[in-house]
């Protein structure tokens, strides 16, 4: 049973991560941003001004990718790139004004529907299915020669 419950569990993060990304692109109508342009927001806003290689790195995606979410982010002017003084080849991605005043309001509307979502999930529950999650995402990746 245990075999089949986890089993069930990992192929239910297809349809959850379908579910969230569809809740995520309601939530960005009439912002200008893409999915992938939030993740860069979210990421700058998380952790302050980064380059390329530290929001791939974050995001668990490959770099290239990311430059191309960058480059669309901040063509839209949602970010700045700015000089690095440790590493000329790889510029500091930094929020605008306009980018940091959408994300805190995307993420506040977001924090609402998690509220919303979570209503009737006990603070226990949730921690029990992060730990769970993220056990089996970091063998899953070990078995995979996936190493951070």
């Amino acid at each position: 049973m245990k075999t089949e419950h986890l089993h069930q569990l990992i192929w239910m993060s297809r349809p959850l991560m379908q579910a969230a990304e569809a809740c995520v692109e309601a939530g960005l109508v009439g912002t200008d941003l893409t999915v992938r342009m939030r993740a860069v927001l979210e990421m700058l806003d998380k952790y302050g001004e980064q380059t390329v290689p530290e929001i791939a790195a974050r995001l668990e995606i490959k770099r290239q990718y990311v430059q191309i979410m960058c480059n669309e982010t901040r063509e839209s002017g949602f970010i700045e790139q700015r000089a690095n003084p440790r590493h000329k080849r790889s510029p500091i991605m930094a929020l605008t004004d306009r980018g940091r005043t959408v994300i805190k309001d995307i993420i506040s509307r977001e924090m609402t529907l998690m509220e919303e979502v979570g209503g009737d999930l006990s603070d226990e529950d949730i921690a029990t299915a992060l730990r769970v999650v993220r056990a089996v995402t970091d063998s899953l990746k070990q078995e995979a020669g996936e190493t951070e």
